[in-house]
């Protein structure tokens, strides 16, 4: 399966993950504008404002000595500054943990509900080409990595700039030389960070596509553990997951590696600065008259941003972090949909149901070039008329299908509904109108009930029961202790073959759709259930336009039309009693069958 996770992290990928992480903070302004005040807030009171008191302390005692009696004449000043510099900068602290906790609350309901819109609404052929646990593992990442880098800019990126601003400000009086080295110090701390920030970002992405692989593994071998196990394959699956495992590990590795060796080099830098600053410390009283107070601010102050500095590897690794694990989802974010409603499309108003399809010309996207499935197909399918559509594995049964449902659209050509062109209606107003039973049942990790009412939520208890009872579903629904309110299972796996099955069917009986699709909708039932199922599926079928994919051929003889399809054509077309005496494929089929049937649908 395609998974793109060796694609390269591109600035432009980077653009597109800031450009949804910005989208989403402006929901959030005031958050966004509190988490920005605060954080220069608090940095400047505690980390600032407070030794800049203290260095006015030393020089007034380092000034003359201060009588007993007059300690707290002189220094109640200085406590009362303090005490309200400390209560504003602890209370700025506190808003600065909850506007960053608004904007990753607000961020990861956002953003989950982007992800799921753009995933909910791409086309099957997306979906089959890709895991379904990576897909999961890339939207936690995908909001995880919102959370971290709003950490990252809360915490440590604002208040770095802070210190900085803070300290040129407050030294460049006392000091503009210093102030002067400092500053050029720390552009050249900024730069060798920032390039090999660059470097380690792509291994940030990498490590990320490759835990997404590693979900991705795990996901699949779970979803099909009873393959797993009935094959004894264990071991097997084992070797792919610890296969995905090491390639993992090996990223992570390669990434601790590289941010070790930049946290090596900015260490050295942070080392330097700080040999300056002492010598600035120790000489500036001498050499520039610089007072007692104002070098403990200077070497505290120096100290402080230093400190801040060496905690950017930590914050670009954080950074790289962030971006690289959004990475992955911003480009399916960012993908164009295979099939799309265009603007302002219109409802599709079902009167009659009558389906046609047109000239149609397809292929799939990730066939070769001139492979078509169809090459000029046409096919009228009137109203309440019962079409049987039958041929060998890979004519195109399945597939005519879901062009009609629109899972797929066509090149060329048009699938009408009334007259209706169903690729300029939207696609829920279309599948809304056709009741879709497939070859293997789809059903919810939910309630019998919950999977039956599923295309009718609003229907009554009553309702569901009759549809169960029309599929032959109560047989086995009101044997078990809860009924209806029984869990089916992840897939239904708590259920049999032919049990969920009969739950699909009940589903569309309830559906009461004017158009079915049936396909190969009874070849989970044993001969007796399947015998009690086909006769609700015949009232079901009466006076709908119904559409029969079926390889074992009993199961469309009674029909009004019998379709035979082969490499994508019709080769024949007809009832039963006509088509088996042709002396054609239908005949072929039909003398073959005798009870058998043939190889799995396309």
């Amino acid at each position: 399966m395609s998974q793109r996770s060796t694609a390269p992290l591109k600035r432009s990928t980077i653009r597109r993950t800031l450009h949804w992480f910005w989208w989403v903070t402006r929901k959030k302004p005031f958050a966004a504008f509190m988490a920005v005040f605060t954080s220069v807030t608090y940095t400047a009171l505690l980390n600032y404002a407070n030794t800049y008191v203290m260095g006015l302390i030393v020089d007034r005692v380092s000034a003359e000595a201060v009588p007993a009696a007059q300690v707290w004449e002189v220094f109640a000043p200085y406590v009362i500054a303090l005490l309200v510099v400390n209560a504003v900068g602890q209370t700025c602290s506190k808003l600065q943990d909850w506007s960053a906790m608004q904007l990753e609350m607000n961020g990861n309901y956002h953003l989950a509900r982007l992800c799921f819109d753009t995933l909910s609404n791409q086309s099957m052929t997306f979906h089959t080409s890709r895991f379904g646990g990576s897909l999961v593992s890339q939207t936690s990442r995908f909001m995880s990595g919102y959370v971290g880098l709003v950490d990252v800019v809360v915490y440590s990126l604002i208040p770095n700039i802070a210190s900085i601003v803070c300290t040129i400000v407050l030294l460049w009086p006392a000091s503009p030389l210093f102030v002067c080295v400092l500053f050029a110090m720390l552009v050249v701390y900024v730069i060798v960070a920032y390039t090999m920030y660059q470097r380690i970002l792509p291994l940030s992405a990498a490590t990320s596509a490759a835990q997404n692989k590693l979900s991705g593994v795990l996901s699949d071998a779970v979803t099909n553990i009873l393959a797993v196990k009935t094959y004894g394959r264990e071991d097997f699956e084992r070797g792919l997951f610890d296969d995905a495992d090491r390639e993992a590990m090996a990223a992570e590795r390669i990434s601790m590696n590289a941010t070790m060796r930049r946290g090596a080099m900015t260490s050295t830098l942070i080392t330097i600065i700080m040999f300056v600053t002492s010598i600035f410390v120790v000489g500036g009283n001498a050499w520039y008259g610089i007072s007692a107070g104002t070098l403990v601010m200077m070497f505290t102050y120096t100290y402080n941003l230093s400190m801040r500095f060496n905690y950017i590897n930590s914050m670009m690794q954080r950074m790289n972090r962030a971006v690289g694990e959004a990475a992955e989802m911003t480009r399916i974010l960012d993908e164009p949909r295979l099939v799309e409603d265009a603007p302002g499309a219109p409802e599709l108003a079902v009167t009659q149901g009558a389906v046609d399809f047109e000239g149609i010309r397809f292929r799939y996207d990730d066939a070769a070039e001139g492979d078509y499935v169809f090459d000029g197909l046409t096919l009228r399918v009137p109203a309440g008329q019962r079409v049987g559509l039958v041929g060998r594995s890979g004519s195109g049964k399945t597939t005519l299908t879901k062009l009609l449902l629109r899972l797929s659209d066509v090149q060329e050509g048009r699938v009408l509904v009334d007259g209706q062109d169903v690729s300029r209606c939207t696609q829920q107003s279309l599948r809304r109108q056709v009741a879709y039973v497939p070859q293997e049942a789809l059903l919810f990790h939910r309630s019998i009930r919950e999977n039956i009412a599923y295309g009718r939520p609003d229907a009554t208890e009553e309702e569901i029961r009759r549809a169960a009872g029309l599929a032959n579903a109560l047989e086995f629904v009101d044997r078990l202790p809860k009924g209806l309110d029984t869990m089916v299972g992840e897939r239904g796996v708590k259920l049999s073959g032919g049990q969920r099955q009969r739950v699909a069917i009940a589903r569309a009986i309830l559906a009461d759709c004017p158009i079915l699709v049936l396909d190969e909708a009874t070849s989970a039932l044993d001969s007796e259930s399947e015998a009690l199922v086909q006769g609700a599926l015949e009232n079901l079928m009466r006076g709908r336009t119904s559409i029969v994919v079926a390889h074992r051929l009993s199961t469309v003889a009674a029909l009004d039309r019998i379709v035979v399809l082969e490499d994508g054509a019709i080769v024949e077309d007809g009832t039963h009693q006509e088509l088996s005496q042709a002396g054609g494929v239908y005949e072929t089929l039909w003398d073959r069958q005798s009870g058998a049937f043939l190889e799995s649908e396309d």
